[in-house]
């Protein structure tokens, strides 16, 4: 991404690992700092991601150094090329980039093999028939250690048999290869884990090449090992798997000697970051799919109307810790109301409609305002906008019988600006035979043209936004909320799905919007004059059938 738009990643705990390990008599002195972002390519990236690909991306940058994107294909049984296209777009979305650094896991099959291969002619791996039943009796517990009758099976028995799960002459389950490390470790990964596991299943890169997997922590070592990786930075998770990790790398002729460090994954309320979680939300049709703009992919974000800057500015707000913590949803919309406030072109939008009339405005005569897109800003430009004697203005503005305090329209009322058009009087209104106000009636002083009465006298009635009649479009609006109504849904015995906010989407139909909005680019953001920030709906927006998504309303409630 151009370089006066990238983030300046603020110095963190990891940073200062990795300032000690490249200074003169460190591990990786002279080296070039390498990270890696390797996601499972089995379901769509979402905001834990992000922070995930700041860290690991803007920590290259920070040194001058690389950062691999590589698909951590090691479980076909829910990955697909869907997904794999889609991390990559999504991280270009965000703004980096791997150049030429494209890797996958399954390229790595043929070595892994053989370093287990090898584990197994060191007595350092056996093959086991435990069933999964009897693996998980045969654990132990903290004051009991782990068992596996097969744990001294001789080495050429266990080359045999591996050679031959290989081979596919073995089911689903007959027999693991396992590490011999220590049944009685108070680190239940390092009690015999299992490294490799039979799984009959096509994988969507190798096809039907393989029926035997390795598991990730045998996988993921390798993987970042024969890369040249220096430090893989990995979440909170995975910290006691590190033994493990350098466990693999010590026993395995490897390349090179990466060092792994966790950091605090990112926990948002009102939010489920579960991938398993999120596919069945897709699955059982409670959302649209991966790219709702309820969900929290980063897919969906992009549809709702979240942009690249706002979300690597929440990423580097929060911080790199070791602390989990949980954020306020509320953060990630102050971060893109911030960015939009500076970027979005005002715009006027109606989304409950009544008509106006100007009672003493010539029928017939129209004219045209220039308004700035941006108050203040004028490089941002201005946009012509229509004004006639019938406009379109929001229900709520008009009250037949006032409350207390109320600035808006009402038969007698005070003055109120149109924004930037006319000063208008409210004089009455007409109803259909129901009851229902169909029109309202007002006059305007011509001598307030821009909204500011040649007298200069003072206007006690509110600023509104409309829409002028002649030239208005009509929309559909999508309004979103969280898709969950309790902050932590998937908390202790909680039903996730039992959550679920039912108004976390509202529809309007009939919305009038400016003619300048006829044809929106997907990447133009637009405050809706009092009512927030908004795009076009990447997917259902069209000519003639344009559709707007609200990404954030205008009123901040969060607090620092």
């Amino acid at each position: 991404m151009p370089e006066e738009t990238k983030p300046v990643m603020g110095q963190n705990f990891i940073h200062d690992f990795i300032d000690e390990d490249i200074a003169d008599g460190g591990q990786y002195a002279g080296m070039k700092v390498h990270t890696r972002f390797p996601p499972e390519p089995n379901g769509y990236l979402h905001i834990g991601h992000a922070k995930a690909i700041f860290i690991d991306f803007g920590t290259a940058d920070k040194y001058g150094g690389l950062c691999n994107l590589r698909m951590d294909d090691t479980n076909p049984t829910k990955e697909d090329e869907e997904f794999v296209d889609a991390i990559q777009e999504d991280i270009h979305w965000l703004g980096y980039d791997w150049g030429d650094r494209f890797f996958f896991a399954s390229d790595y099959f043929g070595q892994m093999y053989e370093y287990a291969v090898e584990l197994i002619k060191k007595g350092l791996a056996y093959v086991c028939e435990l069933t999964p039943e009897e693996f998980k009796e045969y654990r132990g517990d903290v004051s009991t250690p782990a068992r596996s009758p097969w744990r001294d099976r001789p080495i050429e028995e266990s080359l045999d048999l591996f050679a031959r799960m290989k081979a596919g002459e073995f089911p689903n389950g007959k027999y693991t290869l396992r590490a011999k490390i220590d049944l009685a470790s108070g680190n239940f990964n390092m009690r015999d884990p299992v490294l490799y596991r039979i799984n009959h299943m096509h994988h969507h890169r190798q096809g039907d090449k393989w029926c035997i997997y390795p598991m990730y922590d045998f996988a993921h070592p390798l993987e970042d090992a024969l890369e040249g990786i220096t430090h893989s930075l990995c979440s909170l998770e995975f910290e006691d798997h590190r033994p493990l990790y350098d466990w693999v790398i010590a026993n395995c002729p490897v390349p090179s000697k990466p060092r792994q460090i966790e950091f605090a994954r990112l926990g948002i309320n009102y939010t489920v970051m579960s991938k398993r979680k999120l596919r069945q939300l897709v699955e059982e049709g409670r959302v649209s799919g991966w790219d709702d703009p309820r969900m929290p992919t980063l897919c969906g974000l992009r549809r709702r109307g979240y942009t690249p800057a706002a979300i690597r500015d929440f990423s580097e707000r929060n911080g790199v810790t070791k602390a989990a913590s949980v954020v306020e949803f509320g953060f990630l919309e102050h971060c893109l109301r911030e960015d939009l406030n500076r970027t979005a072109n005002r715009v006027m939008a109606v989304l409950r409609p009544v008509k106006l009339t100007i009672t003493n405005y010539p029928e017939g005569q129209s004219e045209t305002f220039e308004v700035e897109n941006i108050p203040g800003d004028p490089q941002a430009g201005t946009r012509p906008v229509t004004f006639s004697r019938n406009l379109w203005v929001e229900a709520e503005d008009f009250l037949e019988e006032p409350v207390p305090k109320y600035k808006r329209l009402y038969p007698g009322g005070p003055e109120c600006r149109l924004k930037g058009a006319y000063l208008i009087t409210c004089t009455g209104c007409v109803k259909d035979d129901q009851g229902n106000i169909v029109e309202i009636l007002a006059t305007y002083d011509p001598d307030s043209k821009g909204g500011d009465p040649a007298d200069g006298r003072k206007v006690k009635g509110a600023t509104l936004h409309w829409v002028d009649a002649a030239t208005a479009i009509d929309a559909e609006v999508r309004l979103y909320d969280n898709l969950f109504a309790d902050e932590a849904p998937d908390a202790g015995e909680k039903n996730f799905l039992d959550c679920l906010n039912p108004g976390s989407l509202e529809v309007l139909t009939g919305c009038k919007v400016e003619a300048g909005l006829a044809c929106p680019k997907v990447e133009d953001r637009f405050q809706f004059m009092r009512q927030g920030y908004f795009c076009a709906d990447s997917k259902d927006s069209k000519p003639g059938h344009l559709v707007f998504n609200r990404a954030v309303s205008l009123k901040d409630s969060f607090k620092f």
